[in-house]
């Protein structure tokens, strides 16, 4: 059989080209959240086509789904005890989530909530597991009221009635406090603290300008909070909030975002994860000494869902490098040493195939430093590459280093990537995430077209193949760089993006406008909005453009896609909309995935050489 074996390797078979839709079948395991005996620990992961629940039991089991929607599970938490897990489902990408409970098995499913016109969002479980919060925008669609659920009685009580946007963080260990955070917008953020007993609530983060809390934790005696904010500071640090005095504490000053944290449950150690230039560094913090210990050996890339295992202890948490998909970690404090719990297909397409960028910075129109990431191809042909542009969503959002089939599929096709962080961008301070703001908006296209003519002038792309891509925030970018800078671009792909911001401000989610009208301007900022949305400058759109957009977006409302398509066809402008009837706010589904990137693949192909790839085979 040996024999036969290699006899097979040596023989001079073609190699069948890799196709898009093998790459966006590449897997990811993501969110650990481990039974507080070590049992087992569930996960999401897309094996299925879209993201559900799995367990692997430990310490050598096999992974078994717990979950089986045709639906994404947007989010899950597991009870303290390990009996029930809670979760979030909506329908068609609507974002109208409501909340199930289920056994760690899959066999027993009970519905939480069942109003399918409102959100809702999974707050905390107390610590005994007999109370779950939430928040819910039933009562009005524009604010979102908290709740909470006696688990032993089936019992829902509204806890608060507010007047805008609010998320339930963290029970006391008593469970009879209830901190809970209200979002002026994406960037302004208070805290209070609910007594479930008496309904006060009492305002904890007096502050000046903008601030953010997050991450938000109580300490086990009740008496603080253990939180990420950026009160007073450029970064989000580690702070201690001291619930009698008010006062605040910081255990870290370093110039990095923390990204998150969590702390064991005799409140001895905070394990946290920092943003150092887009990449992920593993922290140990000693909380009675103060000692800060970085724990080498984290591969190179995004990590994220920590969560705590007494015994051992142990961490868990999910990784992915520019050239491996997500999936489980652990690391061992008493061994001190790191393994992977799962190992993700990646739909027989070999690794080494895989590319990691480089991290580039190149100088705006004001000489401000822009950073991003630069990834080529490997291509042995002599000629230049052609390059796609991708901007991030957001706008407070920022392109990091983790894996993309996409990506890695451009690249094997010998597309080169480029990422910028134009200003506006997160993961650099305050200042530069507030340089985008309201009449500052069309500053960070300029950077997006100063990137551009740097990359041109590098030598290391074929200038006059440069496409523009983005998804949300990012389609507007995309819209922005086709209007503002037609000579840069040949071609562009707009995913659930923004052209009109009076139309999209006018359609959005009602909750959502207040969050966004800081960043943007409100309706009452008509030249404002006028002046910033490419929907009024179409007459200098010179590229091809490729939308697509989902029917049910609750976001950024498909008529966002629908006008600007209209408009270049009225033009006799060169122009091709996608819209997914049972899709929201980008792709969730595998099959439209692979059945919008084929198709973007063609339209990139035509553009750029005159015709569609001959390899791809249409799903």
């Amino acid at each position: 059989m040996i024999g036969v074996l290699c006899l097979m390797m040596s023989l001079p078979f073609p190699q069948k080209p890799y196709t898009v839709q093998q790459f966006l079948k590449i897997k990811a395991a993501w969110s650990p959240k481990p039974h507080p005996k070590g049992q087992w620990v569930a996960y999401l992961s897309n094996i299925t086509g879209t993201p559900q629940i799995w367990r692997l039991d430990l310490p050598q089991g096999c992974p078994t789904q717990v979950t089986f929607f045709e639906e994404r599970i947007a989010g899950f938490r597991v009870a303290p005890d390990g009996s029930v897990l809670a979760f979030l489902t909506d329908q068609g990408g609507n974002e109208r989530y409501q909340i199930y409970l289920t056994t760690p098995t899959g066999d027993r499913l009970w519905q939480l909530t069942d109003a399918p016109d409102a959100i809702h969002y999974l707050g905390d479980w107390s610590r005994d597991g007999r109370f779950l919060a939430y928040v819910s925008n039933r009562r009005d669609p524009a604010v979102f009221d908290v709740y909470v659920l006696d688990l032993q009685t089936g019992k829902e009580r509204r806890v608060w009635e507010t007047d805008g946007y609010y998320t339930a963080l963290a029970f006391s260990p008593n469970a009879r406090f209830l901190v809970v955070r209200q979002s002026r917008s994406n960037f302004d953020e208070d805290l209070f603290l609910l007594d479930l007993q008496t309904g006060e609530h009492t305002y904890l983060t007096p502050h000046q300008g903008f601030a953010q809390y997050q991450n938000v934790r109580f300490s086990p005696d009740g008496q603080s909070l253990y939180l990420l904010t950026d009160q007073d500071r450029e970064f989000l640090n580690p702070a201690r909030l001291d619930l009698r005095t008010r006062s605040l504490t910081y255990l870290d000053n370093r110039p990095w975002d923390y990204e998150e944290f969590e702390i064991t449950q005799d409140g001895t150690r905070m394990a946290a994860f920092v943003n150092e230039a887009g990449y992920s560094k593993l922290l140990l913090m000693d909380l009675t000494t103060g000692k800060i210990q970085e724990i080498p050996g984290l591969p190179q890339g995004n990590a994220g869902g920590l969560a705590w295992l007494e015994e051992g202890p142990q961490l868990f948490f999910h990784v992915a490098t520019p050239t491996q998909t997500w999936d489980l970690w652990r690391y061992s404090l008493k061994d001190q040493t790191f393994d992977q719990l799962t190992v993700s297909s990646t739909a027989g397409i070999p690794p080494d195939l895989f590319v990691a960028p480089q991290p580039v910075r190149y100088r705006s129109f004001d000489g401000l430093e822009i950073p991003g990431f630069l990834y080529l191809p490997r291509s042995t042909s002599t000629r230049k590459p052609p390059v796609i542009v991708y901007v991030h969503g957001g706008p407070e959002s920022q392109y990091r280093p983790g894996f993309s089939p996409l990506f890695q599929y451009f690249l094997y096709r010998g597309y080169a990537v480029f990422a910028p962080n134009v200003r506006g961008s997160a993961g650099y301070g305050r200042t530069y995430l507030h340089l985008d703001d309201r009449e500052k908006r069309l500053d960070a296209v300029r950077d997006l077209a100063e990137g551009v003519r740097w990359l041109k002038q590098s030598g290391l792309i074929d200038p006059h193949r440069v496409a523009v891509m983005g998804a949300s925030y990012g389609g507007y970018m995309v819209l922005a760089g086709l209007t503002f800078y037609p000579d840069l671009f040949a071609a562009g792909i707009d995913i659930v993006g923004i052209a009109n911001f009076k139309t999209f401000l006018e359609r959005t989610g009602p909750y959502r406008r207040r969050l966004r009208e800081a960043e943007y301007g409100s309706l009452d900022d008509e030249d404002l909005l006028r002046q910033i949305s490419p929907i009024h400058y179409i007459d200098r759109i010179r590229a091809p453009l490729f939308i697509i957009h989902g029917r049910n977006d609750p976001r950024v409302p498909v008529y966002e896609a629908e006008q600007i398509y209209q408009a270049l066809k009225a033009k006799n402008q060169p122009v091709e909309l996608l819209i997914y009837e049972d899709e929201g706010h980008g792709l969730s589904k595998l099959k439209n995935r692979i059945d919008a990137y084929t198709r973007v693949v063609d339209f990139l192909d035509r553009v750029f050489f005159g015709t569609a790839s001959p390899s791809e085979e249409k799903p």
